[in-house]
């Protein structure tokens, strides 16, 4: 039994304090553990045309990403590059993710854009009233990026 005669009132023992700690996220070994059983099923169950792996510096926290252009839209048979800097909170916190390929797109939904709203008013007109032309700055815009 602790002594607890001399403590202040409100003070709480170290042995009890430790289990009344707040948790502050997962540390480092379970972040990875995380991570690794992700990569794990991404390998086994991916959708096709998606894939994402450690980057070939073998940080596990950074991560470069390919999606598939889908078919039956101006992106067909494009790829494009993204990548993946997970915090070391992860999944507690959520990564940064960054296009690495430029693209050409009135927002964000590559085969039903929402023109109603859009962030490139340019590519929006082109999509409804043009879309030869909206197809042409598609594929000039568009850039293999090679793996870093």
């Amino acid at each position: 039994m602790e002594d607890t005669q001399n403590s202040a009132p409100g003070d709480v023992p170290p042995a009890q304090a430790a289990k009344l700690a707040p948790r502050k996220g997962p540390d480092a070994q379970s972040t990875t553990k995380r991570l690794q059983t992700e990569l794990m099923q991404l390998m086994t169950s991916a959708a096709p045309g998606i894939s994402a792996f450690p980057s070939a510096d073998g940080n596990l926290l950074s991560w470069t990403a390919t999606i598939d252009g889908p078919d039956d839209t101006p992106y067909a048979s494009k790829q494009f590059k993204l990548s993946f800097a997970f915090p070391s909170n992860y999944p507690y916190a959520p990564p940064t993710v960054l296009f690495k390929t430029p693209i050409y797109h009135p927002n964000s939904l590559l085969g039903e854009p929402n023109n109603a709203s859009p962030l490139n008013g340019e590519a929006a007109e082109l999509w409804d009233k043009n879309p030869e032309e909206f197809q042409k700055k598609v594929n000039g815009r568009h850039q293999d990026i090679d793996d870093e």
